[in-house]
Order: structure tokens, then C-alpha cells, then sequence
């Protein structure tokens, strides 16, 4: 079977600053894949690259079996991109933003709105709102419903949550995964290690380098840690305790609490009375379930 994308070596340059280091994976047709990492990761870079608005300074990439070099022109036609900035126009409406993107593929908002139509369902309320002054969440889905409305087969998101409320998050995931049942393969990037688990695989990337590529349960319990969850009222203290410790091979913070990660023959009961002795007041320290994040973190601490 054809891949949906198909990225081969890909490496790209900003004068000394490598944004992509051969970077390769397959994305197979009516995937959610996700591409997981922090801010200045690569991932802008490659999606620019698959988009057709960048060139690759070495190796390659194929959209929908099309060469994002050589075939752009038919493959601009076959693609959905939502850049990570809103690409809508703010001083048009709503209306008139869904209308001028139709026409820009030669379509009509008419014949493709039952695909968008769960999507544009809240904005139909505010047909003549000037796109500048919607909402955070309303803006996302305006530019998703632009990106859709000439049916397009893979769709590029590139870090469509950031800056969203946690409700327009959610509401948006639940979006994406209506769209890959309608057969479309999607590619989203974000920065929240916990949208990965919404993903069938994700692509782990820091500094341009791929760690790793699996489905999220595959690689959260490929951890292998001896990991712990610690609280304390003091949790700047314990923190500063347990990075001193021996037998503590790392320690973060992970939410309200921090995890813990020890060497083999760790023992929580007599770390917590180490750290009553030295002054500290109500120590817990627990096995912890580690997720994608406590593995990004063990990829970078380990240099992979």
C-alpha cells in the first residue's frame, strides 16, 4: 500500500541552525498521526516542507505518492493545511473567509458542507462576525473548516491547540477523529505531551532529530524506569533533596507532584525517613504509571 506520507532522510537548514536532521517516518493512509515536541523542535520545518512552501536541503518526501518538489502544483490541490498561526483573513466574516478559500479550489462551500458541517456548526451563528473577532476556540474551527472545504485527502495541523481553553481542545480532538472515520489521513503537531495519547501513533522530535515512532501505549510502556510519584508540603525542598540523592537517577515535576526516577534497590521507605531526618515534613513516595512525557524526558536525559 502507497503511504498517505512517506519522509525520507529529510534534513533542512537555516544558515548554522539545522531545524531537521534526517529526519524519516511513514504516515499510512487514515491515520491521526502525531508529531510530539517541544517549541523549536522542527516540527514548523517540516511541515512547511510537506506543504510545499519549503525545500528540503536533502532527502525527500511524498505526499499522497506525489514528490512535495517536483508535483506541488497537483499536490496543493490534494492537501488541507492549518498553519500554526490562523490563515484566515481577519477583516473578512465568517461567511466570506469560507467562501473565498472554496473558490480558491475551484469548489463550491455548497457541495462539500456535509463534511464541515459538525465543525462550522457553532459558527453558523455568527455568520457576518468579522473573523479578527472571534473567539480562540471559534478561530480554530473557521480555519479547520477552511482547510476542509475542498475535501482534501491528508490534512497538515500544525499546533492547532496552542493558545486554546482546555474545553475547545477537547471539542477539537473529538473533531479529528470524526474526520479520520471519514477516511481523511491527518498529521497534527502539538507541544502537549497529553494529545498524544489521542493519536493511533505519534513521531517523537526534539532538536530536528526523530526519538522514536510507536503508538502511544507501545511507547509508554517501553519506559523501563523504576519510576515514583513524591509530595511534600515543601516541593522545592524536595525536589532539591532528591536530586542529591544517590540512588535517585532523576527528579521532576510532573503536575502537583514530582516523578521520581531510581536506581535499582531504590527504597522508598527509607528515602522518606532520609528526608524527615533532614528537616522535611510529610514525605510521600509512591509508585508512579509513567506516559509519554516521563519517556521524552528519559529520550533527552539518555541523548537518543
Amino acid at each position: 500500500m502507497t503511504a498517505a506520507i512517506e519522509i525520507s532522510g529529510i534534513t533542512k537548514r537555516y544558515g548554522n541552525v539545522t531545524a531537521l536532521d534526517g529526519v524519516s517516518f511513514r504516515i499510512e493512509p487514515g491515520e491521526l498521526f502525531g508529531l510530539i515536541g517541544p517549541d523549536g523542535a522542527g516540527k514548523s520545518s517540516l511541515y512547511r516542507i510537506l506543504a510545499t512552501l519549503a525545500l528540503p536541503d536533502s532527502g525527500s518526501a511524498k505526499v499522497c505518492g506525489l514528490d512535495v518538489a517536483a508535483d506541488y502544483r497537483v499536490l496543493r490541490t490534494r492537501i488541507g493545511y492549518m498553519p500554526e498561526k490562523f490563515s484566515f483573513y481577519q477583516d473578512l466574516t465568517v461567511t466570506e473567509n469560507l467562501h473565498f478559500f472554496a473558490s480558491l479550489f475551484g469548489v463550491s462551500v455548497r457541495e462539500n458542507f456535509p463534511l464541515i458541517a459538525p465543525i462550522f456548526g457553532q459558527l453558523e451563528k455568527f455568520p457576518d462576525r468579522k473573523a479578527g473577532a472571534l473567539s480562540g476556540g471559534m478561530k480554530q474551527k473557521l480555519a479547520l473548516s477552511c482547510a476542509l472545504i475542498h475535501r482534501p485527502e491528508i490534512l497538515l495541523l500544525d499546533e492547532p491547540t496552542t493558545g486554546v481553553d482546555a474545553v475547545s481542545r477537547s471539542e477539537f480532538w473529538e473533531m479529528l477523529s470524526q474526520l479520520t472515520r471519514s477516511g481523511i489521513t491527518i498529521l497534527v503537531s502539538t507541544s502537549y505531551m497529553d494529545e498524544a495519547t489521542r493519536c493511533g501513533r505519534i513521531a517523537m522530535i526534539n532538536e530536528g532529530h526523530i526519538l522514536a515512532v510507536d503508538s502511544p501505549a507501545a511507547l509508554a510502556g517501553s519506559l523501563g524506569e523504576n519510576l515514583y510519584n513524591a509530595v511534600a508540603p515543601d516541593m522545592f525542598g524536595l525536589l532539591t533533596q532528591l536530586r542529591m540523592m544517590p540512588d535517585v537517577i532523576d527528579c521532576y515535576t510532573f503536575g502537583a507532584t514530582l516523578h521520581l526516577v531510581a536506581a535499582p534497590g531504590f527504597s522508598p521507605g527509607e528515602t522518606v525517613a532520609a528526608l524527615t531526618h533532614s528537616g522535611l515534613r510529610d514525605v510521600r513516595i509512591y509508585p508512579a504509571q509513567g506516559d509519554i512525557e516521563d519517556l521524552f524526558i528519559k529520550q533527552i536525559r539518555d541523548g537518543k
